[in-house]
Parts: C-alpha cells; structure tokens; sequence
C-alpha cells in the first residue's frame, strides 16, 4: 500500500497541520494580497507538506509548515513576474474581509470602529514591503518567535529583528499619519 493511502499516516498528518490551517492562511493572505491566490497557495503547502510528511522531523510542525507555505508563495511571485504587469487593485473597505483572529464585537459601536481599525490596519500592513510585511505576519499575527521566523525565512535572527522593528516603525508612522487626518 502507498504511503499516501495509509490512514494512519493521514489521521497524524491531520491532527499535526489542520490546528495551523488559519495561521497559513492569513500568511498567505497577506504575501500574496488576494483571497483565492492565498487559498490555492495553502492548498499546494499543504500537498506539499504531506507528500513530505514522513521526511518531517521537529518540535514544532507550525514552522516547517509556513516555511513550506512561504516557498510556495515566493514560486507564486516569481511566476507572476513573468507574465506582464498588472496594476495593483487597492484594497476597499468593502472588499476587505474580517480578520481571522478576531473575536466577535460585543456592540455595534466597537464593532464600527474595530472594522474601521482592521481594515487601516490591513491596509498599512499590506503596504509594508514585503520583507518587512512577511516579518511582521508571521510575529505579531501568527505568533512565532524570531527563532522560528529566521528558519522560515532563512536569515539570521538579527535581520528578523531588525525588520521587525522597521516595519513596527512604518506601521507605527503610517497609522499617526492616518489618525491625524481623520481628525
């Protein structure tokens, strides 16, 4: 019997990466800036990651997971530069969906301005570049720590570091901008 019909094999393969399906998502959601693009990414990972699911060896699944999922969106990029360019559609408030990590709004007042909050915020954080974006998706929304992103991203821990901080402070800039002009 194949490897690939083993149902044990398939029941751990499930139980190791389904928990980590919404964090690969929103990876790939924001390397990529379009919903279906990001779901046909995780859906290659995750092929990929089963394919190569006996070769696995670690504490963690979540990184080797993303790590697989950020070369499959890089392949994603260099494939996109081959073809000619197409303008970047903006993000629309309308367009925008609710973030995955969040909760739901206890009234309708926090609601409007947590939705209004969310989308500025997705919108600044999809301007970052990418780099700086990819740092800052996989910390402060994914939760890894800068060990874990290093391998990911295969760069030195200090260079995880520092992007984060550059792109913490461009966020931090972009948003007092914002703010002020809404006041």
């Amino acid at each position: 019997m194949p490897a690939s019909d083993d149902p044990e094999r398939a029941r751990r393969f499930r139980e190791a990466t389904l928990p980590h399906l919404d964090d690969a998502y929103t990876l790939a959601r924001y390397l990529l800036r379009d919903p279906a693009d990001a779901e046909d990414a995780v859906q290659e990972c995750y092929l990929r990651a089963l394919h190569h699911f006996d070769s696995y060896r670690g504490p963690s699944i979540r990184p080797w997971l993303l790590a697989i999922l950020r070369n499959v969106c890089h392949a994603e990029f260099a494939r996109r530069a081959r073809q000619p360019q197409v303008p970047v559609r903006n993000v629309t408030e309308d367009a925008a969906e609710q973030p995955l990590w969040q909760e739901p709004p206890p009234s309708p007042e926090a609601d409007l301005l947590r939705h209004r909050d969310a989308q500025a915020i997705r919108r600044l954080v999809i301007a970052l570049p990418a780099p700086l974006r990819e740092v800052i998706v996989l910390r402060d929304i994914n939760d890894l720590s800068y060990r874990e992103i290093a391998e990911i991203a295969r760069v030195p821990l200090g260079t995880v570091m520092s992007r984060l901080a550059r792109a913490r402070a461009m966020l931090r800039a972009a948003w007092n901008l914002e703010e002020e002009s809404t006041s």
